[in-house]
């Protein structure tokens, strides 16, 4: 009921959102089975043996297990979840100690944060989300969220942009944190445009609490991301980058969203690309 809700009170046309959450899903669905892939074809090319990718892919199926069985998102979006999880887990040189290329390592305590911060901030407050239509669902996230919140990141680690790949994961932590806990906080929310007070949940409306609670989500992914990783020198560019995502987010809502241009999840696909890119230009 509360999923109906948020489709009829969205400025987008219903039909126009599905369309766009699908397409996204498709394309970037299809660009993360590629670079899932890729390392386990290049292994194979090079005559080297696929078991050094074991704890990585059971690391990443039992983390998709336990998204899934903890109601944080649907089938179709654990499958997603897992292929992301499993790009940045790839790298073999991760899992042994004193490792030289520990990216893999840091990228998953970082991927690890994102889902505890999210899960937690989504559960504060749910009967007065629930209440007013704003709550997610109860069965999860779906595979359209999964991919315009961490589709970005998956690509940039695939890639090889370690620091992209941190900034995109922080925006989204930032972005799901402070909307959640903005909503559970109530009072009245502003649009980032005109400051101008709009009720909670309104496309580009910010809450004090919310930004706070945002930036501070960011700041604890990119620790973990760097935690075991030469990222430490730029760890202020990177959050720097996921909190201008966190406020392009909010700038697109307030201005193409609430026009009905473009669904929520294109708004997210589009910050987390806009702080990886960030991150990239000014690292």
């Amino acid at each position: 009921m509360a999923e109906e809700l948020e489709y009829w009170r969205k400025a987008i046309p219903k039909a126009r959102d599905r369309a766009q959450s699908r397409i996204l899903v498709w394309i970037v669905g299809a660009l993360l089975i590629a670079g899932a892939i890729t390392p386990p074809l290049a292994i194979l090319k090079f005559g080297f043996p696929l078991w050094s990718l074991t704890t990585p892919l059971l690391f990443s199926a039992g983390f998709a297990i336990l998204v899934y069985a903890l109601r944080a998102a649907t089938s179709g979006a654990s499958i997603l979840g897992f292929l992301i999880c499993f790009i940045l887990a790839q790298s073999p040189e991760a899992w042994t100690p004193y490792s030289p290329y520990p990216e893999s390592q840091s990228a998953l305590a970082a991927l690890v944060a994102v889902f505890v911060l999210t899960f937690v901030a989504t559960k504060l407050g749910r009967r007065k989300k629930e209440a007013r239509g704003l709550a997610e669902p109860r069965r999860g996230r779906q595979a359209s969220q999964i991919v315009a919140n961490l589709g970005v990141a998956g690509l940039f680690a695939a890639a090889g942009y370690y620091s992209g790949c941190i900034a995109a994961l922080a925006e989204a932590a930032a972005d799901t944190v402070s909307s959640e806990v903005g909503q559970a906080a109530g009072g009245p929310a502003r649009l980032l445009t005109n400051w101008n007070a709009v009720a909670p949940g309104t496309d580009g409306g910010i809450t004090i609490i919310g930004t706070v609670a945002g930036l501070a989500a960011a700041a604890i992914v990119v620790v973990f991301g760097a935690l075991h990783h030469s990222l430490w020198p730029r760890t202020a560019t990177v959050w720097l980058s996921a909190c201008g995502g966190l406020f392009f987010d909010s700038l697109l809502g307030a201005t193409l969203e609430r026009r009905g241009w473009i669904g929520n999840d294109l708004v997210n696909l589009s910050s987390t690309l806009f702080a990886a890119l960030l991150a990239m230009t000014l690292s």
